[in-house]
């Protein structure tokens, strides 16, 4: 008998039968069990929580079952109760640590089973949602990090709180589940208009929009699947967004039709119609993305086969209208937006640079108390940025110094006392709780950043602007495809590294070697930062040197 044609992937159908993100998951919360079903584990991740088990803690087939769990903070932002409440959560049900992500969230580990809907009550609490956070939908919209400096970082951050409640899925499933809030209607009775945006289906895989400023990338609007620049008229008012579609980071070792990709240049579109056109632009996706290969799901490669041309065409007959040219903007830079920074209101805010974006106590080191101790003393505000650091803000001139005080008694160094290459690296959490990891990551690169630190310093070079970025598996977290240097998980304690990208997000990076041991990372650079050192020209940057000279002269530099 002929085997039957696939015509929809098995998360699909999960999907499809999940009674609008309730079944199998609302029957399987309350039993006994210390874990989800396969199916109520795909639906979970909709209401923002990923069911993982401690890689460390495994005794033969027996799995240590957590949860991870996500907020939505749309821009980052978070009041100082909000976040005074999240650490206190992070102690009380997880394992004590708050995780900055790359994309402006934070993340709870550790969770158990049994407490998973007492902390997703608490969260909630606190006016926090972790709806959307993961799952087949729009996920959190960035913004630039940074408090009002100018006048036009508030409406950006404004306008992504009103993008993001717009684009949250309309289903009750999360507020029925964890919320104890009372049904209003059966999964028979809601029809594909309750979900007007989505469908029933939602969409074929995660869906990422960042909204920027000219000149300040931080966001990474080539990385997103759609990428909105903010353009001001002459009253410093949003006049419009440049578009930038097709952008993502995943990617196959093992699989040639899957790569990374920057986002196309699309047009331009007055503020008034931009909500229309991104509502348009995922319904595109939603209608015409590959449902039968989750690994060919992405926008990126629904433009990849179509072309730009066509893409562009399909959303015109959903308009009826043409979006205008693209319009020209300065250079992109990477803004961390350390140290202190004044405000548009008089105000300061003090940007910190967080390894790897993990807020814990450790020895000497006890960044979570001394973070704890400024926002209650001060009552800061908090912004999570897409770097995974963290700024504070809302201080007076006279408390600046006191507040520099309560970070070097708690052994927290500022932006001016940490070595560049560590400002500018970035890690994925990987080993030994994420489930996609091949190798390590976060627990790796410590070590091997200070390691390339030294190296940079013998040559002269600990000034450089060098992004290095690690993840334990290729599917991108910490967006490594678009860092001057990049090391992915390959296999165990192996890594593909690859060269040429840049801060700012523009250029993607190539591959310069394969199956290199963690031990010989840096080994492996040294030789390309000394020839770049002795060949380069005046301002050349690293990735530029390469780019121009070519990555195939790397086989002539001797090791």
């Amino acid at each position: 008998m002929p085997r039957r044609k696939k015509t929809k992937s098995k998360i699909e159908v999960i999907k499809e039968n999940s009674d609008y993100l309730r079944a199998p998951l609302a029957e399987e919360v309350g039993n006994d069990s210390s874990h989800f079903g396969k199916e109520a584990i795909q639906v979970l991740k909709f209401h923002g929580t990923y069911q993982q088990d401690d890689r460390d803690l495994r005794e033969g087939r027996d799995r240590h079952y957590i949860f991870m769990i996500r907020g939505r903070l749309p821009g980052g932002k978070m009041t100082a109760d909000q976040y005074l409440a999240i650490d206190d959560i992070a102690d009380n049900y997880a394992d004590g640590t708050l995780r900055v992500t790359t994309r402006q969230a934070f993340q709870l580990h550790g969770v158990i089973k049994q407490e998973l809907k007492e902390t997703l009550q608490e969260i909630n609490n606190s006016l926090i949602t972790t709806l959307g956070a993961c799952g087949d939908i729009v996920r959190n919209v960035m913004a630039t990090p940074a408090p009002d400096i100018d006048g036009r970082q508030k409406k950006v951050q404004d306008f992504a709180d009103e993008l993001s409640d717009i684009l949250l899925p309309a289903s009750k499933a999360y507020h029925e589940v964890w919320l104890n809030g009372d049904k209003v209607y059966s999964g028979k009775e809601e029809v594909e208009e309750k979900e007007p945006l989505y469908g029933h289906s939602y969409l074929p895989r995660k869906f990422k929009i960042g909204i920027a400023l000219p000149r300040d990338n931080s966001v990474d609007i080539y990385t997103q699947d759609i990428g909105l620049v903010a353009l001001f008229d002459d009253r410093n008012e949003i006049e419009g967004f440049n578009i930038t579609v097709g952008g993502g980071m995943g990617m196959n070792h093992r699989k040639e039709n899957t790569f990374p990709r920057l986002g196309d240049d699309l047009g331009y579109v007055p503020k008034e119609k931009v909500v229309e056109v991104v509502k348009a632009i995922i319904g595109i996706q939603r209608d015409h993305g590959n449902r039968k290969n989750r690994k060919q799901a992405r926008m990126k490669y629904l433009i990849h086969k179509w072309g730009l041309d066509k893409f562009e065409e399909e959303l015109v007959s959903r308009l009826g209208y043409e979006l205008e040219p693209f319009r020209e903007l300065p250079p992109f830079d990477l803004d961390l937006y350390l140290g202190w920074n004044q405000q548009s209101d008089g105000d300061w805010f003090l940007g910190l640079s967080i390894e790897n974006g993990r807020i814990k106590d450790d020895g000497a080191l006890q960044l979570k108390t001394a973070l704890r101790k400024v926002v209650r003393k001060y009552n800061a505000g908090v912004r999570l940025t897409p770097n995974h650091n963290v700024i504070l803000t809302g201080f007076d001139e006279d408390e600046k110094e006191e507040v520099e005080d309560i970070f070097h008694d708690h052994g927290v160094l500022l932006h001016d006392e940490i070595a560049n290459v560590i400002k500018y690296s970035m890690a994925c959490p990987a080993l030994p709780t994420c489930g996609l990891a091949i190798t390590e990551s976060e627990r790796a690169l410590p070590d091997i950043i200070r390691e390339l630190d030294s190296v940079l310093q013998e040559l002269g070079l600990e000034e450089e602007k060098l992004s290095v970025r690690m993840t334990g598996c290729p599917n991108g977290c910490s967006r490594p495809y678009v860092a001057d240097i990049g090391f992915v998980g390959r296999s165990l304690d192996k890594y593909t590294i690859f060269i040429g990208g840049n801060p700012e997000g523009t250029r993607l990076n190539k591959e310069y070697k394969d199956l290199v041991d963690r031990e010989n990372l840096v080994d492996e650079i040294r030789p390309l930062l000394k020839h770049f050192k002795e060949n380069r020209s005046n301002g050349e940057t690293f990735s530029d040197f390469w780019n121009r000279v070519g990555i195939e002269e790397t086989e002539q530099v001797p090791a």
